[in-house]
């Protein structure tokens, strides 16, 4: 009996033509970077948008060297990958290396070469403050763009997660409580070691050479360092806090305007003892800070942006305070310093709400909409929302102006938070430092732009 004959790949393809592609096919001529990528691709807006950035700040660091060695990688090729990184929520240097072989985009982005994790993570590192400065091109680019109108104006945050472990954080006292803890076995671990080396010398006679510290008291002396330190620092903050709170009542002529101002002032001037501030060990200038998006605690900061109503970020700011109270004017300001120009409307959410705030110099003359409503059930809100500044604020709310504005509010910044964490999943921070974190945030905030600036040229084509 003739075994059934099994059908093989070659009989299926004698009965189709199919086109060729086959692996170990040469190229006739070399192949193209722009054949990798359709026109319309996002790699592509992105090179072509960093060929017009000014990078001499970056490019002045170089000059600067002797040049000596083998060459540095073209710092705008770096540009665009970072930028693209960031863009699309793919920041890790690792990532982005692995990337310049796995991904179309970020090979035809990095010409087909491939810096590796170290070299991104300096380069970052090195020239971050200049990356941080390209918000301002990038801005201008959606001014000159007419993406960008000076109308209404509108302010928010959001907590972003630090680069830091939460279960890692200790109030002043806890770290007082640490330190008397850790002297006292520092001591008895010091009286211990002397008992030993004289019983030693005694028995074999003095060695000149010095005797290694035991391995639990050089630990234990390692903790009480760091213990002492986080102490200092925030024994220096307390102190820098009450100072700026003793100018800011000089400055008001000694007195206080309402009894919330007298309060704040009590709560700034508390012994650091007393006022018992949190200190974390991975990143000293991050907080706890509860996240009303999710309705949890996380271990953060608080990121501070204002936007026109095309959605364009055009100030962006970070602070370590948990609150939004006495953010509204610096941010106004921020805004009028990159912009150039006077903001004619504001609306901020009841978070930013204080009569200090509101009677900045920085606010007169202009339209400002602040709900005095307080969320939450602190005496000192509810004293503010009593007074005449907030009835002002109430009564300039109830007109059919002032509804239609602050409407608008939630509509023009909280999406813009979304696209942020939710789309491009840039929910925690990579740096540490609240300085790195500014400059961070001006990074993830000016690609927002680009991609804003993208989508409104392709509206027009």
């Amino acid at each position: 009996m003739e075994t059934p004959r099994v059908a093989t790949a070659s009989d299926a393809e004698m009965g189709k033509n199919f086109r060729p592609c086959d692996l170990d096919q040469m190229y006739l001529l070399p192949p193209s970077l722009q054949d990798w990528l359709p026109e319309n691709h996002l790699a592509r807006f992105i090179a072509d948008v960093s060929g017009h950035l000014d990078l001499q700040p970056i490019y002045a660091v170089y000059e600067e060297r002797e040049g000596r060695g083998q060459a540095a990688y073209d710092p705008r090729m770096m540009v665009r990958l970072l930028l693209y990184g960031y863009c699309i929520g793919r920041r890790s240097s690792r990532q982005i290396e692995k990337a310049t072989y796995d991904d179309v985009a970020f090979r035809y982005l990095a010409a087909d070469q491939h810096p590796d994790h170290d070299t991104i993570a300096a380069f970052r590192q090195e020239h971050l403050a200049s990356l941080a400065g390209l918000f301002a091109q990038v801005l201008r680019m959606c001014r000159e763009a007419g993406l960008v109108k000076l109308g209404q104006m509108a302010i928010d945050s959001t907590k972003i997660r630090a680069h830091a472990d939460r279960h890692r954080t200790m109030r002043y006292q806890q770290l007082e409580e640490a330190e008397r803890a850790l002297d006292e076995r520092v001591r008895a671990l010091l009286q211990e070691a002397a008992q030993v080396d004289a019983e030693e010398d005694a028995r074999y006679g003095k060695e000149q050479k010095p005797q290694d510290l035991p391995a639990e008291l050089a630990t234990s002396q390692q903790r009480l360092q760091k213990i002492r330190e986080a102490k200092q620092k925030l024994e220096q903050q307390a102190a820098e806090r009450a100072a700026a709170a003793r100018q800011e009542r000089e400055n008001q002529g000694g007195k206080h305007h309402n009894n919330a101002s007298r309060k704040r002032f009590e709560a700034a001037t508390r012994p650091v003892r007393q006022a018992n501030p949190q200190y974390n060990f991975t990143d000293a200038d991050s907080k706890i800070m509860l996240d009303s998006s999710s309705d949890s605690f996380v271990q953060g900061y608080n990121a501070q942006i204002v936007v026109d109503e095309a959605q364009v970020i055009v100030a962006a700011e970070v602070v370590s305070q948990t609150n939004d109270r006495g953010q509204l004017a610096p941010m106004v300001k921020a805004a009028q310093q990159e912009l150039g120009a006077r903001l004619p409307v504001v609306v901020a959410d009841a978070g930013y709400f204080s009569v200090e705030g509101l009677e900045d110099e920085v606010l007169r003359e202009m339209e400002v909409l602040v709900s005095p409503e307080a969320r939450h059930s602190q005496r000192e809100s509810h004293a503010e929302a009593s007074c005449g500044v907030a009835a002002q604020m109430r009564e300039r709310l109830a007109t059919e102006r002032g509804r239609n504005l602050y409407a608008k509010r939630a509509g023009m910044v909280e999406p813009v938070f979304g696209y942020i964490k939710a789309i491009r999943g840039l929910r925690q921070f990579l740096l540490r430092g609240l300085e790195r974190v500014r400059h961070e945030w001006r990074l993830i905030c000016l690609t927002h732009n680009l991609l804003k600036l993208r989508r409104w040229r392709q509206s027009l084509a």
